[in-house]
């Protein structure tokens, strides 16, 4: 009988990637986690308790078939591994590296509750598919047949190419347009080399290239083209823009030069990496070598620039958080490694405003927390008498983004949009008020997880798709 591969996690604890020193991974951007050699990953897979109800698929947003491939992994059949592995998910690679795995699959772990320590999930599925790139196992885009039929995305971010994938693979053939030079959005130009080196992203962009996905860069959807001729040119349209207008602070001196944009700043330092010029940085405006830095914000983004700012050669990096650090938004995993890097978190503060032109420091207040709001989180007060200055060279606000005016920037009354300025969309298909129009992502939800616009964006894709089998089949009658 063969030995059982699995049920190891009574005997086997769990073990991450090795991470590297702290002052090691101050000095460059590089990702922080090693991967885990061949041994390691089965090891680590096997401790998966093929439970009856695997609450991980459950609270993955593309209820990826978890316990299989493990169980694959654990086996040694790597290839199958990531074969059902991409069944679901367009970028695996991309979801383990960044993913909150701590509050979705990983922390709703069954043998976690029994404390014996989560699946390192996040981690073999990074292993499984950086090995199927080295292997050759992902293979170029290659339709059975193709389609006469057009779609138009705007937005290169991954609800965009998610969706993207699943038509091109169906034949469809697919225009996605964008404002930046490069594809990726976000992933491309907002999240930091230590958490997603930029060569994961690009061969995804090749691998859509190469595949028949054309893209039109360097193009402003209201200015370089507008968004009636590519509903003209298509038989279907998906707004995949993400949001990206930053939520700003109000307060005297709030103006002053040195208090900068989150996505400025991390767009600006993304840049570098790629060896673009990029006067802002070179000039130090968007620099924190040398400077007293303070980042207000609680969020993912937040951390970004705080590690980010460590690595540029900052001389003292600090977050401001109105709430305390069990009540952030961002990942505790990520806390954590901002700490051991050298980042000092003030919690319970808030900017009151700022002094200095161009800015000397920031007014902060500390904050108490009260009575839970309609939300269940408690609301923070402002303690009278507790106010001070914190020098600053450089102030960034990472408070989180909102959805830019699209009717208005695209001369589209007719585009309907909520309260909040996002697009009113269905949630399970992304169709709008708008025939032949779909929306998907951030620009629907509001900012939100990569893993929740991948998973819009294959939906959508499977929408239009039964739409355009529907058109074809009446055409045939």
């Amino acid at each position: 009988m063969a030995k059982q591969p699995m049920l190891k996690f009574v005997q086997v604890p769990r073990i991450m990637p090795t991470k590297r020193e702290a002052e090691e991974r101050r000095e460059d951007f590089h990702e922080i986690y090693a991967e885990y050699a061949d041994a390691k990953a089965k090891e680590q897979a096997s401790r998966c308790s093929q439970c009856g109800v695997p609450y991980c698929q459950t609270h993955c947003p593309l209820h990826n078939n978890i316990p299989d491939w493990l169980r694959l992994t654990a086996e040694g059949r790597l290839q199958e591994a990531y074969e059902v592995s991409q069944a679901t998910n367009t970028f695996p690679e991309i979801c383990g590296r960044i993913c909150p795995q701590d509050r979705l699959c990983e922390g709703n772990c069954v043998i976690e509750s029994s404390g014996h320590g989560t699946v390192t999930i996040g981690s073999v599925e990074k292993y499984i598919t950086d090995t199927a790139w080295e292997e050759g196992w992902v293979k170029p885009i290659k339709p059975t047949q193709e389609r006469t039929e057009s779609v138009g995305i705007i937005g290169a971010g991954p609800g965009g190419l998610a969706a993207a994938d699943v038509l091109r693979r169906q034949g469809v053939q697919v225009t996605v347009y964008d404002r930046y030079d490069r594809a990726g959005g976000l992933l491309t130009y907002g999240i930091p080399g230590f958490k997603l080196e930029k060569p994961v992203v690009m061969r995804r962009n090749e691998q859509l290239e190469l595949g028949g996905v054309k893209f039109e860069l360097n193009c402003n959807v209201g200015e370089d083209i507008s968004f009636e001729d590519i509903r003209a040119k298509h038989d279907a349209v998906i707004i995949a823009t993400g949001v990206y207008k930053s939520r700003d602070l109000a307060g005297p001196g709030s103006g002053a030069d040195g208090i900068v944009k989150a996505l400025d700043y991390l767009t600006a330092s993304n840049r570098k990496s790629f060896g673009d010029a990029v006067p802002e940085f070179d000039s130090g405006e968007l620099n924190a070598e040398g400077k007293r830095v303070v980042v207000i914000g609680g969020g993912d983004t937040a951390m970004d620039c705080v590690r980010t700012a460590i690595r540029q050669g900052a001389t003292s990096v600090k977050c401001l958080y109105r709430r305390d650090k069990a009540n952030m938004p961002g990942s505790q995993r990520e806390v954590q490694n901002a700490e051991e890097e050298g980042v000092q978190f003030e919690w319970l503060t808030a900017p009151k405003g700022f002094v200095g032109e161009p800015v000397e420091g920031v007014m902060v207040q500390r904050m108490r927390l009260g009575l839970p709001d309609a939300t269940g989180r408690q609301m923070p007060e402002v303690i009278d008498g507790s106010d001070y200055v914190e020098p600053a060279d450089i102030v960034i606000k990472a408070l989180g983004f909102e959805p830019e005016e699209l009717p208005t920037l695209w001369g589209a009354p007719e585009l309907a949009v909520t309260r909040w300025g996002t697009v009113k969309a269905e949630f399970t298909t992304g169709a709008t008020d708008l025939e032949g129009v779909y929306a998907v992502g951030d620009i629907v939800r509001g900012a939100s997880l990569v893993v929740w616009a991948i998973r819009d964006g294959r939906d959508c894709a499977e929408a239009i798709l039964e739409r355009l089998n529907a058109s074809s089949a009446v055409a045939a009658e």
